[in-house]
């Protein structure tokens, strides 16, 4: 602990590495010891400590210790604020002790917890106690559809995308695909073989399809009732959107897909069907793939045992467009990713993104058009490949001068700093070349793409930039309102739903203004979708929440006030009990015996085990060799593997617990166990660590801690060792600070398996440094929104004012109320300036540091030439939800913890520290969801002022259509003018073709209008625009076009067709909706294309060839 000691040619060193903290009026007692006078106590000694008998406990290593004097502790449950006594009530700006009421007990055996000392200055800023209540009070009410499941049920099934209709919404796992029906989505979670699937306990009922390799992406086209996904195995699966009758066997059994075949050779990364109903798809390497719709409806016409044959059609068909501008070797367009593809109805095109460009397609003729990079500049581009080996070194080298002859050299702390620090970037240097060097993420790649519905096209990236675009690829303007990364888009009517890492939902209107903001998820958005009166979010973690299109609004109190009048229907409460060890090991190892005295003997009603250790490696070349391995995302040593392994045999981990998982930075270890029956209510263990020492480089001082999901609630444990040496308070108070607010926490390593980390099936993992830099904007503290946070370790806090014989007297007589007093942790606490608001047990123990090892009893502290003054260096301290002692649990104050063993493993001699021990027994409140997710349904259906808001939702303007009929022959163009009656709302309209068919030579059409993909036209049928926006009382004129189609080369199993000379007649639908309408209204028009230059007659009877878009009938009234 003390291998560094700081000489006065140290101080400037220090003084450039740590920077000072500033000033503070109240004195810090490491400037107080030679002004500060001694208790007066007694100086005679009349025994050795060697001679104390020991006490039954002591030998029996239940170490506690209990005072002589009652004097700090009040009676009745009253606090002692400083030297008064009031009436139970914590300001959060002064310290107190608590005791509880002499009757107050815990748990099923009746335990009376230990008095606690709470530190001042926890009422303000990240030290507040974080808010919570039965329905979250700082976002809209949501429905839970698939509440948050823990990682570890994952495996192999993480949900990657998500999509809508308006009756059902879809969701691409790894192992397949899922959908939800809407008219189910308040019901409970259903049951598979009488048991409800771990991970899906609390979701909606749902239907699940056959195993399949990973699915990637989702796309709904209504026309065909089908649900075509993507995959990783490079196939493209169509799937019915037609559910199983309920109760029959097959909505028991997976659903299998209708079609298949290999699209890719690798993953199919997004798919779309253009404006002319051909299917479009990506992958790596620049690939982009047309699939024509005739193919696809042949192949969709064979039966479902001809799969094979069907697959091996739309195989021969596909049109390579890389292939197509590539001239001489050289390519129009990048070979790197290509990411995602967005269909512009509006004007017919197709965009394709790229990490760092756009390529625009003609959705018809499939040309190139344009290709730019992301700050609008058009490139004339030939594709080389990347250059490699002209990486520069990026690392960043701190020069230090080279002293000359007549200057001091460097002291003892920088010339270690020096040779740690270019030891571990030699090592770097090394593993970096060895990994293939670190590709710097370009805060300039485009993460999200979507169209407006004024046409439109925003672009999101990872610095949290958002770019408008008109549709010829030109840059408008750009918005930054939020400092995450962009994930994800969605429209709903006229508004704009952006998706962030940092979990944020935001909706911003057309003008890129920013509309509404909220937290949605703590963990990244990765997709968005609407329909059926709900904007769907999914999570990084699996979790799908419907956020109300009528929110943020007068719908939003509604429910939070009826949903929180309930609270009692769907509120559930359990306890667990935590122990956390603590040790200093000293880079000893320790015996089985000993491993057991400290945490195996106690563990019989504990449900949680954390153990933080302290230099379980140190020296010069090990830091080194650790921070090098940070850099390049490794961990751990072997000796800590072997502290772990030993710790779970005394916890008898095989049969009684469960390792979870464990983080270690240099010579700092900390792992956590959970008891296997309640290891279901477990899980989302994260990780963190941050150095605090060479200048917040190196991770001799620091902290690792873990954050977990107990019951829903999360729970944080950090291990720290902070800066050694008596007189350092300010550095030791700088070094808890630095680790409360800069510890970020992710998926780990070292966890049990490879679901909890997430490493190999998580759809998108972000990645985070190991000492994190504070931006310009301020991020709230990981830590802070804890339920509950744990601190344990060594933090090297000292008796002050007090010499070395008087603190052994002191021990000798058990006094450890005086020895209290001389506490530098808690007198620092009493300032509010470390450990803010938290608590700790009064201690009853003997100061843990520092004796000789090997040495047992009082007798063994360090009698050696420095004579270090005990101390109570080893501690555990922790904050729950309780803004007041003795608070009840419940949904509003969810964690109410209490101690009720804290104790020094005395017998215990492999190091120089005593293992300390610390047994919570935390009562926690948390909410059955599905229960929730009911009570919500009846809210929704039962209230008539909700009624009345959706009722709202269905209002369209009114508008009116120039003509019912058109008729066009060769290279003709007609306006159809669509006008909006309503003198106070916006119309939304969007131009599909309900289906083609062939005019006889009698002029009767044949019977069935057959629509292509996702209602696209036919080749023959330009409309422009075919979405747009209509002002209130203002009108649009749309170009109804012939073009002919001997221009565009149709293909039909990779075949050129012939011009087909027959009449053909389509059904335009012009569907109609208001800015914020659930509902729409559709006018039908018939265009007649006659080839033959005779006049074509067309009646005006009227036609109804198609369904509504979300498959169901049209009713009266709802064309015009």
């Amino acid at each position: 602990m003390d291998t560094l000691t700081i000489e006065g040619e140290d101080e400037a060193a220090l003084a450039s590495l740590v920077p000072a903290p500033p000033h503070r009026k109240t004195q810090s007692f490491s400037h107080q010891f030679d002004l500060k006078p001694h208790p007066q106590i007694r100086r005679s000694r009349k025994h050795s400590l060697d001679e104390i008998p020991q006490s039954a406990a002591l030998a029996a290593e239940a170490a506690v210790y209990f005072d002589s004097s009652d004097d700090e502790f009040s009676t009745g449950g009253l606090v002692v604020n400083g030297d008064n006594v009031c009436d139970g009530t914590v300001t959060g700006e002064d310290y107190a002790v608590v005791t509880p009421p002499p009757d107050a007990v815990v748990g099923d055996d009746d335990v009376k917890p230990l008095p606690e000392f709470i530190g001042a200055g926890g009422g303000a800023g990240i030290f507040k106690v974080p808010v919570r209540a039965a329905v979250h009070p700082g976002r809209p009410p949501c429905l839970e559809l698939r509440p948050h499941p823990q990682r570890e049920t994952q495996t192999g099934k993480f949900l990657r995308s998500i999509a809508c209709t308006e009756t059902q919404l879809w969701a691409g796992q790894e192992n397949g695909v899922r959908f939800w029906n809407l008219d189910d989505v308040y019901e409970p979670a259903s049951l598979i073989e009488g048991q409800v699937r771990r991970g899906d306990e609390d979701t909606s009922p749902f239907h699940e399809s056959v195993i399949t390799s990973p699915t990637l992406c989702l796309l709904a086209d209504q026309s065909n009732k089908l649900m075509w996904s993507g995959h990783k195995d490079g196939k493209i699966r169509a799937w019915k959107m037609d559910p199983p009758p309920c109760g029959s066997d097959d909505d028991l059994n997976p659903f299998k897909e209708r079609i298949s075949w290999l699209a890719h050779r690798g993953p199919v990364n997004s798919i779309v069907i253009s404006s002319y109903g051909d299917m479009w798809s990506c992958s790596e390497g620049g690939v982009i793939k047309i699939w024509p719709w005739e193919s696809l409806e042949k192949s969709l016409l064979l039966k479902p045992e001809e799969k094979h044959m069907a697959a091996l059609l739309i195989e021969r068909s596909p049109i390579d467009l890389r292939s197509q501008v590539t001239v001489n070797g050289t390519c129009s367009i990048s070979s790197s990713e290509v990411k995602y593809l967005l269909n512009d109805s509006v004007r017919a095109k197709v965009w394709a993104v790229q990490s760092l460009s756009f390529s625009i397609w003609d959705a018809r003729s499939k040309d190139l058009l344009k290709v730019l990079d992301v700050e609008g500049q058009a490139e004339c581009r030939a594709d080389m490949p990347p250059l490699h080996g002209q990486q520069g070194d990026h690392e960043t080298r701190v020069k230090f001068p080279t002293p000359s002859k007549k200057e001091k050299s460097p002291g003892f702390l920088q010339r270690s700093r020096n040779a740690i620090m270019g030891a571990a970037g030699a090592v770097r240097r090394v593993a970096t070349r060895s990994a293939g060097g670190f590709v710097v993420e370009d805060t300039r790649k485009t993460e999200a793409i979507i169209l407006a519905v004024d046409g439109t096209i925003w672009t999101g990236n990872m610095s949290g930039l958002i770019v408008q675009w008109d549709g010829d690829g030109t840059r408008l303007r750009y918005v930054n309102h939020h400092h995450r990364a962009v994930m994800c888009f969605c429209t709903f009517g006229d508004r704009i739903y952006v998706g962030y890492a940092s979990g944020y939902i935001q909706v911003l209107d057309l003008d890129g203004d920013l509309v509404s903001s909220w937290v949605s998820h703590n963990e990244p958005v990765i997709k968005l979708a609407a329909g059926g009166g709900f904007v769907f979010s999914l999570a990084t973690h699996g979790g799908v929440r419907g956020w109300y299109v009528a929110s943020p609004g007068p719908l939003d109190n509604i429910i939070r006030t009826e949903l929180s009048q309930k609270e009692t229907l769907y509120a559930r409460q359990d306890s667990v009990r935590v122990l956390i060890g603590t040790w200093n090991v000293g880079q000893g190892r320790a015996s089985h015996g000993a491993l057991m005295s400290w945490l195996g003997s106690v563990t019989s009603d504990v449900g949680i085990v954390v153990v933080g250790l302290q230099e379980v490696d140190m020296g010069a070349g090990f830091l080194a060799m650790s921070a090098a391995k940070e850099t390049v995302g490794l961990e751990g040593s072997v000796a800590g593997q072997w502290w772990i392994d030993a710790i779970g045999k005394a916890l008898d981990e095989k049969k009684t617990f469960e390792r979870m998982g464990s983080r270690q930075l240099a010579g700092l270890l900390i792992s956590l166990w959970a008891r296997k029956e309640i290891r279901t209510h477990v899980g989302d263990l994260d990780v963190a660590a941050v150095p605090c020492g060479f200048g917040r480089a190196i991770g001799n001082k620091g902290g690792v801690g873990l954050r977990i999901r107990v019951y829903d609630r999360t729970m944080c444990f950090v291990n720290c060792h902070l800066a050694a040496h008596l007189e350092a308070v300010n550095r030791r108070n700088a070094d808890f600070n630095h680790i409360f607010r800069l510890m970020v926490f992710s998926r780990g390593q070292n966890l049990s398996n490879a679901a909890a980390a997430g490493a190999s099936t998580a759809a998108y993992t972000l990645k985070t440094t190991t000492n994190p830099s504070p931006g310009a904007e301020e991020v709230k503290s990981d830590l802070a929104a804890a339920d509950m946070i744990a601190f344990c370790g060594d933090f090297n806090y000292r008796l002050y004012g007090i010499t070395y014989d008087e603190a052994r007297d002191f021990i000798t007589q058990r006094s450890f109320d005086w020895l209290r007093e001389m506490d530098q942790l808690r007198q620092e606490m009493k300032l509010g300036k470390v450990f803010q608001g938290m608590r700790e047990a009064l201690i009853t123990f003997p100061p843990t540091y520092k004796f000789e090892r090997n040495r047992s009893g009082l007798g063994g502290y360090d009698s050696g030439e420095k004579k270090r003054i005990p101390a109570w260096c080893d501690r555990v301290i922790y904050r729950d939800t309780q803004s007041t002692p003795f608070s009840e649990s419940n949904l509003q104050c969810p964690v109410v913890s209490s101690v009720i063993m804290y104790e020094a493993c005395m017998d215990v001699t492999e190091s120089d520290h005593k293992p300390v021990r610390c047994k919570i027994h935390a009562t926690i409140a948390h909410v059955d969801k599905s229960v929730r997710r009911q009570e919500l349904g009846k809210i929704i259906k039962s209230n008539e002022e909700i009624t009345s808001i959706f009722e709202d939702l269905k209002h369209v303007p009114e508008t009116t259509v120039s003509t019912n009929n058109i008729v066009l022959q060769s290279q003709d163009t007609e306006t159809l003018t669509i006008t909006n009656n309503s003198t106070t709302s916006k119309a939304i309209f969007s131009i599909l073709c309900g289906g083609q068919t062939i005019v006889k030579d009698d002029g009767e059409e044949e019977a069935e209008y057959n629509p292509r993909g996702s209602f696209g036209l036919p080749r023959w049928l330009e409309v422009s625009p075919a979405s747009g926006i209509i002002k209130p009382e203002e009108a649009v004129e749309v170009k109804v076009h012939h073009e002919d189609s001997h221009t565009v080369g149709e293909y039909v199993d990779g075949i050129p067709q012939s011009e087909d000379t027959r009449d053909k007649e389509a059904i335009l639908m012009v569907n109609i909706r208001g800015s914020c309408s659930t509902t729409w209204t559709s006018h039908s028009i018939k265009v007649r294309h006659c080839f033959s230059a005779g006049v074509c007659l067309l009646e005006s009877k009227p036609t109804n060839p198609t369904e509504n878009l979300d498959g169901s009938p049209r009713e009266d009234g709802e064309e015009h």
